[in-house]
Parts: C-alpha cells; structure tokens; sequence
C-alpha cells in the first residue's frame, strides 16, 4: 500500500511555514517544506543553538514459518481488545488525512497493558524475537505468535533479511497484518537506505532499483533538486516493497576531516548545504510515502572513534555545536521532521562525562527536546553498537535510554532483556508509567495517523 507522510504524520509534527525568527516549536499543518524553502531556510539558519547499524556476522538463513523454536517465549497478558482507530484517509497520495483527535489517542493509550506500552518502545531486528533463529526471511507462524506475545513497535531490516522482491513484499506484508490484527496499528517497518556505501537494498545485487551514489558526491553538486530526487528514487522502490521508515538521511556535518564513520555519508563540511541536502532527501522521502529520519544527533561528524567498534568523542563545547553541527537538525525541526536519531559518541565539554549521547539527559532532554523544541520522535542509534554495548547490559542501557528522553531504542543486543529490564524499572519504580505513556503518545499520534483502509 502507497502511504504518503502526510496522511502519516500527525498534524503536531508539522510546522507552520513561518519565519525562521518566530521561533522553533512546531504548530499548523503537516508537511515538510519544499525545496524552495529548504533552500532558504538553511541559508539563513539562526546560529541559536543509524549510522548504517551494527549487527554480528550472520550463520544460518531460516524461513520462520517452519523453523523449530528452541526456547519458548514467556507469555505476557492475553492480547487485548483495542478501541478502533478511525480512517485516516486512502491511499490516494493527494489526501491529506487530519492527525487523531486527543481523546481517540488516549482512549486507545488507556486500553493498553503495560506489557503492549513497553513493547512498542522498540525497533528490533525480526530474529530478536524467536529465540534459536539467525536470520528470519518471512513473517511466519513463528513471528506471529512471538509478536502476539511482545508487539513491538517496528522491525528493522538488515541485508540478509532482504532476498528478493517476492519475498520481501510477502514478508512485510504479513508483518503489518500481524500488527493491525494484534494492536490495530501499523508497525514501523524499517531500513537503513542512505545510498552509497549504506544500502541494504541497492547495495545488494539482488533488487532491480537504482544505485544511488554516496551522499558526499551528492552534496558536492550543491544541486537541492538532484538531492531531492535522491529521495524520490530510494522512497519509490522502499514504498513498493512495503516499508515505511528510513534510517536516513544523514544530517551530519564532517566538521573533523579526519572522520571515516561518516565521511562518504554526510553532505559535506558546510552546515548550511548539508541542512538544505538533508531536508532535500527527506522532502522527496515524504512523496513516495516514506517517513525520514535525520542521523545522528547532535552531528557524528565532528567526531574522532567509531561507535560501531567502541567509544568515540567530540571535544566540542555546546557553543561550538550551535554554530555548526545542530544546524541541520535545529532546521529539521523547523521543517517538520518526524524522527531524529542520537548518536553514541560522547561529548565531554556538554555532559560533563563520557556517556554516550544517546544516553544522556543533558543532550537529550534538555538541548533537544527543551531547547531546540523537537516534539517528534526521539530513536536511539544501534544498542548493539560497540560504544554501548561494550559498557552496559541491554537491560541497563534500555533504562537509561528512556529516562534520558529517548522514546524508542532500537536494535538492543539482547532484546529480551531489554524488554524485561524496561518492565522491573518500572515495577521498582526507577521507570514511571507517566514517563512511558509520554513517549507512547509520540509513537501513537504517527501510527495512528499512518492508519489506512484495509481492502
């Protein structure tokens, strides 16, 4: 089904189109804005203030629908009977669909268990939820019990996953009728589709879609129209296989030349340009239906280490970030973006400490969420990445991600634990369940707008 963001995306996601002066918080209608004024936007940027993700070597490829489980799922509460959520429109591209009404949402959000909240919190891989299964290709019995089980929020995608255009279609297809018929919501059906050395479809030989060159040659034409097209082309054949997130675009700015994480991926070394870019891909993105993310908060690209292997760090004062590196995201904001990601790397002149960002209150809630004035969602970076995993359980950096800010934490190296863990926190009373329904109302206002007839 072709789903375009702005039936997807609520209407407090989207900005007013307004002077750039009146302010960063997001009122009025729901759109990103258009080339045009992307281009304007980020040439007068008031200086006010997934990475590709990590995963271990694959050994065994195993259709779920008849794979053995070796170990049984312990059960959660039965599944419950949801409010319905009303048509948000039809998947007629020209629609524009209003955004749930408040007393809808929190109808709904009151029916849920406090098993179905924390679930939806996460993006995992699809094996993460079968235990003894390496790589699941298709949306089976298996999934369907396990996801009956723990409904997680979304499913991200990794090359392996992805075999064929048949397959893939029928594996996301069953996925999202799973999801509506468990929870009446759509689940966030996810993939990391930069272009160039990032591509789990392009870049794998075995899809008919255009390859699309790495973003610093892009961003070197200063061409917002050839950026926009980028988008175009990548949400077209992500559309049609039935996605409906993209872990992109990137957003970084390469402030350190010396940075490899980043260096083919980012538009370049001028935030302006890279803010224009970014905001260009993801407007063309949103046509084909497509919701954006920009990557990684607050800018991997003044960074020295990689986050993949282990810790990384910017020497960056706050300041410093105001005046290069925040701008993309700062005009991301103001353009309606729905999704922002952190990054892991550290930023010791801002914490005060050498947390990682994305699990820091410091970055997270008080400079993005309370000084710049983002109220879409909040993701973290891989959680099986080196530079968390190396230093905390899932369990632990789960809790820490959510009391920092983040709404949804996505790929934990073990999610299981991950999940149990978010659970006891708040069973002790370090989570509050007010803290977990605040994201959820995120989460839910855009799936509840994504909602369409099922013919």
């Amino acid at each position: 089904m072709h789903i375009n963001i702005s039936q997807t995306t609520p209407a407090t996601f989207r900005p007013a189109i307004q002077n750039k002066t009146a302010g960063f918080r997001q009122t009025g209608d729901i759109k990103l804005m258009n080339i045009r004024q992307i281009i304007l936007l980020s040439c007068t940027s008031v200086l006010l203030f997934c990475e590709g993700c990590s995963h271990s070597q694959i050994s065994k490829t195993i259709d779920d629908s008849v794979a053995i489980q070796k170990t049984p799922l312990t059960a959660i509460n039965p599944p419950t009977k949801h409010p319905d959520i009303p048509n948000s429109g039809t998947s007629d591209i020209q629609a524009e669909a209003p955004a749930p009404t408040a007393p809808k949402l929190e109808q709904y959000l009151q029916s849920m268990t406090l098993e179905e909240k924390v679930a939806q919190l996460f993006i995992i891989l699809p094996e993460s939820l079968i235990d003894g299964i390496d790589c699941v290709t298709a949306a089976g019995d298996m999934t369907q019990k396990a996801f009956d089980e723990i409904p997680v929020g979304g499913f991200i995608y990794l090359r392996e996953n992805l075999q064929s255009k048949e397959q893939v279609k029928a594996m996301l297809s069953g996925i999202q009728t799973f999801s509506r018929n468990r929870l009446n919501l759509p689940a966030f059906l996810c993939v990391d589709e930069e272009g160039g050395p990032v591509a789990r479809i392009g870049g794998s030989g075995r899809f008919d879609v255009p390859i699309i060159p790495n973003m610093a040659k892009i961003g070197e034409t200063k061409d917002f129209d050839e950026a926009h097209d980028v988008g175009v082309r990548i949400g077209a054949y992500l559309s049609d296989l039935g996605f409906n997130l993209d872990f992109a675009p990137v957003a970084d700015v390469l402030s350190n030349p010396d940075n490899q994480v980043v260096k083919e991926r980012s538009f370049g070394e001028d935030p302006a340009n890279v803010s224009a870019m970014a905001l260009a891909v993801a407007s063309g993105l949103q046509e084909q239906g497509i919701l954006s993310v920009l990557k990684h908060f607050p800018g991997h690209g003044a960074t020295a280490g990689d986050t993949h292997k282990g810790y990384a760090y910017t020497e960056k004062t706050i300041e410093e970030l105001k005046a290069c590196e925040l701008i993309p995201f700062q005009d991301g904001i103001q353009a309606g973006i729905p999704f922002i990601m952190v990054g892991h790397f550290s930023l010791p002149h801002v914490t005060q400490e050498p947390i990682p960002a994305s699990l820091s209150s410091t970055v997270i809630t008080e400079l993005l969420r309370e000084e710049m004035g983002f109220e879409g969602i909040i993701i973290t970076d891989a959680m099986n990445m080196g530079a968390v995993a190396q230093q905390y359980s899932s369990a632990e950096s789960a809790v820490m991600a959510l009391k920092a800010g983040n709404d949804m934490i996505l790929m934990p190296g073990d999610f299981k634990a991950a999940y149990q863990g978010v659970l006891d926190a708040v069973d002790r009373g370090e989570l509050t369940i007010e803290r977990i329904d605040a994201s959820l109302r995120r989460i839910l206002r855009v799936k509840m707008a994504m909602q369409t007839n099922e013919t």
